[in-house]
């Protein structure tokens, strides 16, 4: 059912949700967050197709900001709020409110989201594109427990981590980071299974991929080791590779779907890494709300590897660190036995999955 409201208000909208879930017989409100996605009207159908199929896994009451930028200076003095309410089978498992803002209202639209959150229930805000510098004092992402960005939509990737370098506070997350959980998922895996120490690493990828900078960070931070970053014609991740006391550990995937993993003494196996779907990223942030220590400590090695300043939060929490330089260098089409990047669909390891390991030499 879709009820389309021009020229309202917050509590004109409130109305229709109410008789919208009237009208197909569900009056009770079983949603278990609000989701407020912060996007341009180019970018509205892609974000909100990811966010219903996210729903599927997490039914929630989606809030689509688009701001509207007039073209016209007299339009621009001209406010105005139209809605289109969506509940049923519409929203999918939810309900949705598309809301387009034009004028004066557009610097005011957390006063527009606020009435429409639901009571009781955590807020998360997306922005699909075009993300704040500082997500945690924009107007909206303060409205938020999390915030997530996604720094590979940006005309410049690499600049918009560093800027996530900079801004970071608890909360605060990126899709790059979610695109790099099967990988995390797989190298501490392979860890498990051989008794080693970890002597140095290379992480290789497509250039201007921030998925790519954040595992080398991540493989950096958490095993103290020299990591060099690599660069390869994608897609994506296309290779790790570890040197161990043991042997080389390699993680290899060429096509975007297919990895090969290979241990020391043991034969190569075929692992699936297919990259995934906006809406697999975005249902995987949903499912914990609380900080992501570790995004937040290899950040905190961003600042050091991407030549960030730290916010004030990062500051207080982070100690000293002598950090070996990451060089870059370029590499051809990845050779089997290195490792791959991409996306797939596996849990998020812990740092207690990471074995210790003794500190390289970083020359």
């Amino acid at each position: 059912m879709k009820i389309d409201l021009t020229d309202t208000t917050a509590s004109k909208i409130n109305k229709a949700l109410v008789q919208g879930r009237r009208a197909i017989g569900t009056p009770a409100v079983g949603m278990v967050l609000t989701l407020v996605i912060v996007t341009d009207e180019e970018n509205a159908y892609d974000a909100l197709k990811a966010a219903n199929e996210a729903s599927r896994e997490h039914p929630s009451r989606t809030l689509v900001v688009v701001k509207r930028v007039s073209r016209s200076p007299r339009d621009r003095t001209q406010s105005r709020l139209d809605a289109e309410v969506r509940v049923g089978v519409d929203a999918g498992t939810g309900e949705t409110v598309i809301l387009r803002l034009y004028g004066e209202v557009v610097n005011h639209a957390q006063s527009v989201v606020l009435p429409l959150l639901l009571p009781d229930a955590p807020v998360v805000v997306w922005w699909s594109v075009d993300a704040p510098r500082d997500p945690a004092n924009d107007p909206l992402g303060a409205l938020g427990q999390r915030r997530v960005t996604d720094s590979f939509a940006a005309e410049k990737p690499v600049d918009e981590l560093r800027a996530r370098v900079e801004s970071y506070e608890p909360g605060d997350t990126d899709l790059a980071w979610a695109r790099i959980t099967p990988w995390r998922s797989m190298l501490a895996a392979a860890l498990d299974q051989i008794s080693c120490e970890v002597i140095s690493a290379e992480v290789a990828g497509e250039e201007f991929n921030p998925s790519v900078e954040l595992l080398a960070m991540w493989l950096a931070d958490r095993l103290h080791v020299h990591v060099r970053r690599a660069i390869s014609a994608g897609p994506g991740l296309t290779q790790v590779r570890m040197e161990t006391t043991g042997g080389p550990i390699t993680l290899h995937r060429s096509d975007g779907a297919m990895a090969t993993l290979a241990l020391p003494g043991q034969p190569d196996r075929a692992v699936a890494l297919k990259r995934r779907e906006t809406s697999e990223l975005l249902a995987e942030e949903l499912r914990r709300l609380d900080p992501d220590d570790t995004y937040a400590s290899a950040l905190r090695f961003g600042v050091d590897r991407l030549g960030g300043s730290q916010s004030a939060s990062q500051r207080a929490e982070t100690p000293p660190r002598v950090m070996a330089p990451l060089p870059v260098r370029t590499v051809p089409d990845a050779p089997t036995g290195s490792a791959a990047s991409g996306d797939g669909d596996t849990g998020r390891p812990t740092p207690a999955q990471m074995p210790p390991v003794k500190k390289a030499d970083p020359q």
